[in-house]
């Protein structure tokens, strides 16, 4: 005996036999099937998209890496005193990574900026594997809480192979907070390595812990990038960000 549901009831099923669908003509179903319609189709994106899975760029170890890690939705500010002495703690541990350096960094509410220096490719992707791993266990562990992924995305990273390149990452990620409207925090972020940078133009007290990063190593990336000469301003941005950055509140 096949027990029917209403469904099957409402369709004048054989109460002894199988349940069987009613047969539609030709015409109803060409009315909803197939063909053009509204709605169909991969739907389009809103909002910010995710890093695309496409076949990353070969690293040469002689070039700096620009590298931004962003955080899971619904999850609070990375920014909050908790969250970043733990990310900057993860960044330190990071130095028993043999070939892998994290050289400067930035933690802003939903994203983390990072420049690092890496002898191959294959080292540099087990570095970053390695700080997302950990960053990721202690925030989980010893602050939130929770299980899952702490970051809601794959990291993007571009290849810095000139002068220029280098200069304009450093000043982006230096003074990101400003970008993003963090006034309250200072030309210098207390969220970054910006206090122990060496490369300001102005004088800046420096704190008395050791920094949680490593000193660079390529060229390009210690003494390069500004050649004795064009060292970074406080507060600045590279130029095409300057037109988007928030005025400060009266």
């Amino acid at each position: 005996m096949v027990k029917l549901t209403a469904r099957d009831r409402a369709w004048g099923a054989d109460r002894k036999g199988e349940a069987e669908a009613p047969q539609l003509s030709f015409a109803a179903v060409t009315k909803t099937w197939g063909g053009p319609r509204k709605g169909a189709g991969r739907k389009v994106a809103v909002g910010r998209r995710n890093v695309p899975h496409v076949r990353r760029v070969k690293h040469r170890r002689s070039a700096p890496v620009h590298v931004t890690f962003r955080r899971a939705k619904a999850l609070p500010s990375l920014r909050s005193e908790r969250l970043h002495d733990e990310l900057r703690e993860a960044v330190r541990a990071t130095r028993r990574v043999e070939g892998f350096r994290i050289v400067h960094y930035t933690v802003q509410s939903d994203h983390v900026h990072m420049i690092v220096e890496a002898e191959d490719t294959a080292t540099l992707s087990a570095g970053l594997k390695g700080f997302a791993v950990r960053a990721a266990r202690r925030l989980n562990t010893r602050v939130l809480r929770r299980r899952g992924s702490l970051w809601g995305d794959r990291h993007h990273r571009r290849e810095l192979r000139s002068p220029r390149s280098v200069r304009n990452a450093l000043a982006y990620v230096m003074s990101n907070h400003l970008k993003h409207g963090e006034w309250d925090a200072g030309l210098v972020d207390p969220c970054s390595s910006g206090p122990w940078f060496e490369g300001w133009m102005q004088d800046v007290e420096r704190p008395p812990d050791p920094s949680p990063t490593e000193s660079a190593v390529t060229w390009l990336l210690r003494r390069g990038w500004h050649g004795d000469f064009f060292y970074i301003h406080l507060g600045e941005l590279p130029l095409a960000l300057r037109a988007q950055m928030p005025r400060p509140r009266a």
